[in-house]
């Protein structure tokens, strides 16, 4: 008895104190952007105007929940974000697979010049991709279209950001050219942490490149990839809202209207601020349970969970 306690190390080690007060710094960070704002729910349940108390207010019960069940305005954006987002999974593995593909460069100063290349989008800001893009296929001065009109390629000019029956592809495209570069980086970081003596094995028993791609680093990255998929099958119903804000035009805006814009338009454009957070309330209370319900089913199938 008196071997353990001598051995038992104190709650507070010599030395961590520092790491003790980065670590309340960043909790108290969490809970003051993504707890305390849950106060705010309240809003849903009155008839909020901006500048009153909630005593001089109409209290709406579920008025506001009512709503979005029986407006037939919200099923669009509930169906475009969706679409966004199912494709969105479809499309996870495009991510890994250039990981894999960039970590068998041999040359490093190609490796980092192409990871440099396609990293960068993530930060520049949806503006700028707008304007790139505009510039690129602007009907009138767009660099493509003037090239294609001019060899005679095409017989009138494009317009992806004003053709409706292109809207997904067009920003799906956009989204993957955006984020695809950045997500590379964690499935790097998973590949690093593969055993290196399992590619000296590998080399023992004569395994090419594209074994060793199949068999070992392709393995050594799918528990990244579960991860990452239950926590992309949480955020199904959160597309975001800068990218579809700043391409809306009235030719696209029944397609291109996610749920994340909705409640924006709502709250920020028409001050219908209960129905704003009532739709937002609902998307989160879905999120969690979608999010739960992934995390049970790779328990029960992988006998791994995130939870």
């Amino acid at each position: 008895m008196d071997v353990l306690k001598q051995t038992k190390k104190p709650f507070f080690a010599k030395g961590s104190a520092s790491l003790y007060i980065m670590g309340g710094i960043c909790v108290s960070f969490i809970i003051a952007f993504n707890y305390v704002p849950l106060a705010g729910w309240i809003i849903a349940f009155f008839d909020y105007k901006p500048g009153m108390n909630f005593s001089q207010m109409t209290w709406n019960e579920f008025k506001s929940f009512k709503f979005l069940f029986s407006s037939a305005g919200v099923f669009q954006p509930l169906k475009n974000t969706l679409i966004f987002s199912f494709i969105g999974l479809g499309l996870a593995w495009l991510t890994p697979a250039v990981a894999i593909l960039l970590s068998e460069m041999n040359s490093k100063r190609t490796k980092t010049l192409v990871q440099t290349i396609i990293t960068f989008p993530n930060f520049i800001s949806w503006v700028l991709v707008y304007s790139l893009a505009f510039a690129l296929f602007s009907q009138t001065e767009g660099i493509v279209n003037l090239f294609l009109l001019r060899n005679g390629l095409i017989n009138k000019p494009l317009n992806p950001m004003g053709n409706a029956d292109i809207v997904y592809t067009f920003q799906t495209t956009l989204n993957l050219w955006k984020n695809v570069g950045f997500g590379c980086i964690i499935y790097l970081a998973a590949l690093t942490g593969i055993d290196p003596e399992l590619f000296d094995a590998a080399d023992v028993d004569g395994a090419g490149r594209f074994q060793k791609m199949i068999h070992i680093k392709l393995p050594g990255i799918l528990p990244t990839f579960f991860i990452l998929l239950i926590l992309g099958i949480g955020q199904l119903l959160n597309n975001g809202f800068e990218q579809y804000f700043i391409f809306r035009n009235g030719i696209v805006q029944d397609k291109i209207m996610v749920l994340d814009l909705y409640v924006y338009l709502q709250g920020i454009y028409m001050n219908n601020y209960s129905i704003a957070t009532a739709t937002s309330i609902i998307k989160t209370l879905v999120s969690i349970l979608l999010l739960t319900s992934a995390n049970l089913i790779s328990m029960k199938v992988r006998g791994v969970s995130i939870l």
